[in-house]
């Protein structure tokens, strides 16, 4: 009786799923109509428990779905109808959606949280109090949009999610669009990241297009049951469905090619760089092939090159950090190659360890995120001391930025929270164990240890430059001795800041107990969704847990961090104490390759002279030469303008002149004529007008007399 009372209850508990895209849709439309009235308490409180009820649905589908794993399809309406064509709109629930549920809202409502107090601050020291009921009308709208990605039961309706992320993020990240480098240089941060993801979008879209063209169906369940049949009739044309999915995911997920405007996204609040790049937006692209799973499945081509550029990203992404001063661009390109790590995972089949590192990476990023922007607003807070009881210094600390780590150190005394919970973040993501990035890290280079030797070194190699960087981080920001006057006055958060940072701690903790070896919860949860977990080499399924992967990989991990201690802590103490102005160890011993990597690579610059500067100059080129001179000196003036004046010159001359005012002018004169020469009959003499008259007399009666004889 029991257990069928449960079912019951786990049925009725699917009818709820809707919620999830109305409450933050409710929040913010409270906000957005009357938060004018409102303070920002409960603006703020109004958007968290949007979030946190909305994290509260996904609960109980996560419940209902443990009594009923196959899941369901929730219809909302009939979306699109054109003729035969019609699209429903339905929220899928099943065990990958929910879990994107959760972390989404999850996550995402510490975020909110921890953002009533953050942009309390950020919006006073940018001098803009009334954006603060924008920014949290913007944040709901992101969960709303990351939402409806998540939920949808097609392409098309994922694609809506996947434009309102991207919508989003410009706002977001350009929220103070009248700040950066020249007064723009937010508002160009915003437009890179929305021009670089409708790079990727255009692929999202011709594989969509290409999917409709094969499957004649938008709908998951319609489209992966056809998939056997369509790869033997035409295995070209999902090669091409996965490879244009490939170009969409590069966009969203900032892989190689595409990355280049993540690191730039930082522009937005820090909380907006938790939410989009640790838990949300960028995830898309993970969670899409995971979802498009039975079509990668049939394509090992297309898989095999997912898995290499996670790879390179992994790599790529993670030198570049090593050398970055910003403690949010370092955070940055960190989320880049960890996002490699993830799109490997699911390039190598590895389903489950993708979406676990995927959960994982959102509570110790996220962390690392929402901690760094503690650290930021304490040395703000610091500048603010010393521009007020400093006056000597006043000039030289309003030019300070509170971002650069080379005006930070010995933080560890004045921020002991924000120190402690960095630190276990920082740990998280290096793989120490037993925290949940061991778990997860550990699990894809498993895979790849079996999958291939070359994608195992690669990603080792990257493991080892994250805990290194990691190390660096954590020296620079809060060891040593204060490097600057902000920094030595700086303070800790307020408790609405710190406290979401300890539950993200907590979870940094013991997120990896969600699919430990022996359980496998996790996989076997993920397994009524993905039917192709197994990594299989030569027939034979791989162990869950390699002793020797693992006691590499932490070897690797402690020996970066010893490394980053002994080059960072050891030897930049010396080399401070000798210059009056930081200078990093690394750039010290190895200028040349620092330089390149602190310089990004240069990618940057290379885009701008492969495609930036043509596309300018092409813009230009059509602006003066097409528009102004070919289209309006030319075509306009000359030729319509021009044509016009001729043609009206002519009409009016030769037509109008000639012809018709030369009819009215002989019509004129003919009249003038025969008046004149009538006239002559009109002499005024009385004798000339009897002669008439008798004249006309005699001619009638002799007409009368020759015409009756």
């Amino acid at each position: 009786m029991l257990m069928s009372e449960t079912a019951t209850a786990g049925l009725s508990f699917f009818s709820l799923a809707p919620l999830v895209l109305f409450f933050p849709l409710l929040g913010l439309l409270l906000n957005l109509i009357w938060g004018g009235r409102f303070s920002e308490k409960v603006i703020g409180g109004i958007a968290s428990g949007a979030v946190g009820a909305t994290f509260l649905v996904a609960v109980l589908q996560m419940v209902a779905l443990l009594s009923h794993p196959e899941g369901t399809v929730i219809p909302l309406v009939d979306w699109i109808t054109i003729g035969a064509l019609n699209i429903h709109w339905g929220i899928q629930i099943d065990t990958l959606s929910v879990t994107m549920m959760l972390v989404v809202s999850g996550v995402g409502c510490l975020i909110h949280i921890y953002a009533i107090a953050y942009m309390h601050d950020d919006v006073r020291i940018n001098g803009d109090p009334s954006r603060y009921r924008r920014f949290f009308v913007f944040f709901n709208l992101f969960i709303l949009a990351m939402m409806t990605l998540v939920s949808a039961d097609n392409y098309l309706m994922l694609f809506v999610g996947w434009e309102g992320v991207g919508l989003c993020s410009y706002l977001l990240i350009g929220f103070w669009y009248d700040k950066g480098k020249d007064g723009i240089g937010n508002a160009l941060a915003g437009n890179k990241a929305f021009i670089t993801n409708r790079v990727g979008d255009f692929g999202f879209l011709l594989a969509a297009f290409t999917l409709f063209g094969l499957f004649r169906s938008f709908n998951f369940n319609e489209v992966f049951a056809k998939v056997e049949e369509i790869s033997v009739l035409m295995p070209a044309g999902i090669l091409m469905i996965t490879l244009f999915m490939l170009i969409g995911v590069t966009g969203k997920s900032a892989q190689l090619p595409l990355y280049v405007w993540l690191p730039d996204a930082m522009a937005g609040p820090t909380p907006v760089s938790a939410l989009i790049h640790a838990a949300t937006m960028v995830t898309a692209g993970v969670y899409l092939i995971a979802r498009s799973h039975p079509l990668y499945a049939v394509v090992p081509q297309a898989q095999s090159l997912v898995a290499w550029v996670g790879t390179l990203t992994a790599v790529f992404a993670a030198t570049i950090a090593v050398a970055q001063f910003d403690i949010k661009k370092v955070l940055a390109y960190s989320t880049i190659s960890q996002l490699g790590f993830m799109v490997a995972a699911v390039g190598m089949g590895a389903y489950v360890a993708g979406m676990f590192h995927l959960v994982t990476h959102a509570f110790f990023k996220a962390l690392l995120f929402l901690s760094s922007g503690s650290v930021i607003q304490g040395v703000e807070r610091g500048l603010h001391e010393v521009e007020h009881h400093h006056k000597g210094k006043q000039a030289a600390a309003h030019h300070l930025d509170p971002q650069d780590m080379r005006n930070m150190g010995g933080l560890r005394q004045r921020m002991p929270i924000t120190f402690w919970v960095y630190l276990i973040g920082a740990l998280a993501l290096a793989g120490i164990v037993p925290l949940a990035g061991f778990w997860s890290k550990d699990e894809i280079l498993l895979k790849a240890s079996y999958k291939d030797a070359r994608l195992y070194t690669l990603l080792s190699i990257a493991a080892f430059f994250t805990a290194f960087y990691m190390a660096r981080q954590i020296i620079l920001v809060f060891f040593g001795k204060p490097r600057s006057d902000a920094a030595a006055h700086a303070t800790e958060s307020p408790k609405l800041m710190t406290v979401p940072l300890i539950a993200l701690a907590v979870l940094s903790v013991f997120g990896g107990a969600l699919n430990l070896p022996g359980i496998h919860a996790f996989g076997h949860w993920l397994e009524h969704t993905i039917h192709h977990l197994a990594a299989v080499k030569e027939g034979v399924e791989l162990p869950e847990f390699s002793l020797q992967v693992a006691a590499v990989s932490t070897l690797i991990a402690f020996l970066a961090i010893a490394l980053g201690w002994w080059v960072y802590q050891q030897w930049g103490e010396r080399l401070q104490k000798a210059n009056a102005a930081y200078i990093d160890p690394l750039q010290v011993a190895f200028k040349p390759v620092f330089n390149v990597l602190n310089q990004k690579y240069w990618v940057d610059e290379l885009y701008w002279a492969l495609f930036v500067n043509p596309y300018k100059a092409f813009s230009k080129w059509l602006a003066e030469q097409v528009d102004w001179r070919f289209w309006h000196d030319w075509f306009h003036d000359t030729i319509i303008a021009g044509g016009f004046k001729r043609l009206t010159l002519f009409l009016a001359q030769p037509i109008d002149l000639g012809i018709i005012d030369g009819i009215a002018n002989g019509l004129a004169a003919l009249t003038q004529a025969g008046a004149a020469y009538l006239r002559r009959f009109q002499s005024g003499y009385v004798r000339n007008y009897a002669l008439a008259v008798f004249l006309g007399v005699v001619a009638m009666m002799s007409y009368l007399i020759f015409v009756l004889r």
